[in-house]
């Protein structure tokens, strides 16, 4: 027995994911979405009488098995991964909605990743063809509507969709327009639609229909007696019933007194299903591929993502697979890296995955808002970039500590990183501070303004960056002690910059004797400071490196191997 095609609609906000849905089911739900934008997740049952009637002369309805299709509308500003379940994406297919005007965009990047990384087959839907200047409607099929454009509309749209052929390419996919592609396992189909005026929206379910029959048949087989089992939506609260769980039920059935396993944080929970409903009706039971209200008693730690398992039997058994399942995605490694915390178990999933991708370590992962305990685990870090926490579609908390929460997880990611460039840039301009710097400068002749106790000479700073404190050595090695005080042009000052003459006082010199007008004198630093500054490179200019160079030569005439 086979189930209904499970299809989830994922692409950028406004694209045009609900208005496709809209016209197939005859519905106006997009119309009535504040902002016109998808708030939730939700599903629609679409039987086999409507795909036939939409694809009538497109598909020999003889040879079609499968009863139909369930749609997964997911928020565009949100991840269709909550729909997930053991072993990979709890849809079948999803079906890449583009804006064909607008191209790619940062969210239909992010859902082909996450469709890339999840293995899910799909198809892209070209939408809003009827956009293109001097578009018309020919009411007739897709390909003929197409040859009966004008001539400039023609090429507007061929422009406009090999644009989107080659940014499909740069992601790692060949596309061709669905009548030109010749092998559906080594090429994604693009079909041309508007959900405005319908065009191309029978050739989209015809496309659907035809790789479901293909190459998802067995996918779809299930045992209509068999154990149901499902994937938690949402757990929403009403103050007359209390928690109840809209789910997706994949495989098998599941009915009213049927003990089921709800998966969490922590142990799972084990309850019976107090009753059910569709579309706000009561029902007794009901079978895969469908969408279900299930109120159960203490079901309010039940999470977003988890699986729920039909259990009258095996209860040991499927209790340990559920825990199993949430704990492949829960992290909890004991090493460095950043927190993170998502809304579902499915949005964790697609964050960990992309973190990894960009090799960013983990050293937490769970679900829910930011508590206390995050905060404190993310300041125990010793590296200061990880002291930080990801949120994917959470509060954003206030924090001693940054929070980067959004819901998008291409932003996290691209957040962080610029996070993490601007912290180190911190971190190393601390580092550079706290070290001795190269620097060389010569004694002017003539500017001897105390001889001794301390000696007071006026420097020309021919490289480098000179502060107070300093410890100094000729060009033999010879040490002279420090710089004990800075003035330039009367004021003192803690340090001073190349291309200055200034004012130095050494308490351990005596001119003419450790020291002579005319001596070149340069920075004596230690060897640690040497090797910190060979990694800070890029923060000196050719200059300092040039004398870092010549210290380093002047070292190594009694010692080898310093520095190396």
């Amino acid at each position: 027995m086979l189930r209904q095609l499970l299809v989830t609609f994922v692409g950028h906000v406004d694209h045009g994911k609900t208005s496709i849905q809209d016209y197939i089911r005859g519905s106006s739900v997009a119309l009535s979405e504040p902002g016109l934008i998808t708030q939730s997740i939700s599903c629609t049952k679409v039987p086999f009488s409507v795909i036939e009637k939409l694809c009538k002369g497109l598909i020999d309805t003889k040879k079609i098995k499968i009863p139909g299709f369930l749609f997964l509308d997911t928020p565009g500003h949100a991840s269709f991964t909550s729909l997930r379940k053991r072993g990979g994406s709890l849809a079948d297919i999803a079906v890449l909605v583009v804006d064909i005007n607008e191209g790619l965009k940062p969210q239909t990047i992010e859902a082909i990743e996450i469709l890339k990384s999840f293995k899910t087959p799909f198809v892209i839907a070209a939408n809003k063809i009827d956009l293109i200047k001097g578009w018309h409607s020919a009411r007739l099929s897709l390909i003929k509507t197409i040859e009966s454009q004008a001539q400039d509309v023609k090429n507007q749209f061929d422009n406009k969709f090999y644009t989107l052929v080659g940014q499909i390419y740069e992601k790692g996919f060949n596309a061709e327009r669905f009548d030109k592609v010749e092998d559906y396992t080594k090429q994604v189909a693009i079909v041309p639609i508007s959900a405005k005026t319908g065009d191309g929206i029978p050739e989209l379910l015809t496309v659907l229909t035809g790789l479901a029959q293909r190459f998802l048949e067995s996918n779809l087989e299930f045992n209509a007696k068999s154990p149901g089992r499902g994937v938690i939506l949402e757990v929403k609260d009403d103050k007359n019933v209390g928690t109840y769980l809209d789910v997706v039920i994949y495989d098998g059935h599941i009915q009213v007194n049927d003990q089921i396993i709800l998966g969490t944080l922590d142990e799972p929970i084990i309850t019976k299903v107090r009753s059910l409903f569709d579309s706000k009706k009561s029902i007794k039971s009901v079978e895969a591929a469908c969408s279900v209200r299930v109120i159960a008693p203490n079901a309010q730690d039940a999470i977003a993502g988890a699986p729920l398992v039909v259990a009258n039997k095996d209860i040991d058994r499927l209790r340990k697979e559920v825990m199993q399942e949430v704990k492949e995605v829960v992290i909890d490694t004991g090493k460095e890296g950043v927190i993170i915390k998502a809304d579902s178990l499915g949005s964790l999933e697609a964050l960990i995955s992309l973190l990894k991708e960009k090799k960013i370590m983990i050293r937490r992962a769970s679900i829910g808002n930011v508590l206390k305990k995050d905060i404190a685990e993310a300041c125990s870090q010793k590296n200061q970039l990880n002291r930080i926490i990801l949120g994917f579609n959470i509060k954003n908390s206030r924090a001693e500590i940054p929070v980067i929460a959004h819901n998008v997880i291409y932003k996290i990611i691209d957040d962080y990183e610029k996070f993490r460039v601007k912290k180190s840039q911190e971190l190393e301009s601390y580092l550079l501070n706290s070290l001795t710097r190269p620097c060389k400068f010569v004694i002017m002749p003539h500017y001897v303004f105390r001889q001794s106790n301390p000696a007071v000479v006026g420097v020309d700073l021919l490289v480098g960056l000179l502060k107070t404190n300093t410890e100094l050595m000729k060009k033999d090695g010879k040490p002279i002690g420090k710089v004990k005080s800075i003035q330039i042009e009367g004021e003192n000052a803690t340090q001073v910059e190349a291309k200055n003459q200034v004012a130095i006082s050494l308490p351990d010199v005596t001119m003419g004797r450790q020291a002579f007008e005319g001596d070149v004198i340069y920075s004596n630093m230690d060897e640690d400071d040497f090797k910190k500054l060979k990694t800070l490179k890029k923060h000196l200019n050719d200059s300092e490196i040039l004398v870092l160079k010549e210290i380093a030569e002047i070292k190594r005439k009694t010692n080898p191997l310093w520095g190396v």
